[in-house]
């Protein structure tokens, strides 16, 4: 229906943010004395919690066949749980942001029209076996929330721009499983629910860059009124970027014929049977 592909990859990046957010998360175990017995990263995935509950539930009997392939813990996994629309955060739709192209053409801008917020809201899930591992996780992600922690992320390589992300804290929820036969292992569950507030853009359009601006004058609006005067302007240096320090040139032209430019040809022709040529 809208005939144009793009994709900037803005949810994928969040993603990829918000697990790099939570990847060296590390637990330290100690003997009666405090002398160190383990230093354990948490491993990390992206996997809805139920696939982990599947799996816990499948490998509780740790006296099967299966307990060498069972899931060890601490653990936490992580997933995207929904998008929604922020209206609070719409900028005016009409506006576009340009950046002249990087490369060997540089008679070229790129520009899109300003971007849609969205929210991303995120789930972290931690499987730990015994309370104080999972307080160990938790108290190394907690401190960081006030109630955001806000990540800069590259939006666009193309138009050269960068934005700060924050990842929102809204709700820490505890479970404890301590049920079951002697043999059934413990399991303690932490989950996390965030919020990503993100934006996401439209297609990009390359526009040519305008330098030169001509302008015919007449002394008149009649039809076979001969121009007079010729105004050009163009940037000096002709090279100059948006960004660089640059000024105008203006030239005047002055006129006794009655031809007038052709925008499609480029050249002064006659625009009127009754003109001579």
């Amino acid at each position: 229906m809208f005939g144009e592909h793009f994709y900037h990859k803005k949810i994928r990046n969040t993603v990829i943010a918000f697990g790099t957010i939570f990847n060296n998360v590390n637990i330290k175990r100690l003997d009666s004395s405090g002398n160190p017995l383990q230093n354990i990263k948490v491993p990390l995935s992206y996997s809805p919690k139920e696939k982990f509950l599947a799996r816990l539930d499948a490998q509780q009997d740790l006296t099967g066949d299966d307990s060498k392939v069972a899931i060890t813990l601490p653990r936490m996994s992580f997933e995207v749980t929904g998008y929604s629309y922020d209206g609070g955060r719409k900028l005016n739709k009409n506006q576009k942001i340009t950046k002249v192209t990087t490369n060997a053409d540089t008679t070229k801008l790129n520009s899109q029209y300003m971007p849609v917020p969205y929210n991303v809201n995120f789930s972290l899930s931690v499987y730990v076996a015994n309370s104080d591992d999972g307080l160990q996780i938790v108290e190394q992600i907690l401190p960081y929330f006030q109630p955001d922690y806000t990540v800069t992320m590259i939006e666009d390589r193309t138009m050269d721009t960068k934005r700060d992300i924050p990842f929102i804290l809204n709700n820490v929820d505890y479970e404890d499983s301590y049920t079951g036969s002697l043999t059934t292992s413990r399991r303690i569950i932490y989950t996390l629910t965030f919020t990503a507030k993100i934006y996401l853009f439209g297609p990009i359009t390359a526009t040519p860059i305008i330098k030169t601006i001509s302008t015919d004058l007449y002394p008149n609006t009649g039809s076979n009124t001969p121009r007079k005067e010729r105004v050009t302007v163009t940037t000096n240096p002709a090279s100059a970027d948006k960004d660089d320090d640059y000024t105008y040139t203006t030239t005047l032209d002055f006129f006794a014929d009655t031809l007038d430019y052709d925008e499609a040809t480029g050249e002064d022709t006659t625009s009127s049977a009754t003109k001579p040529s």
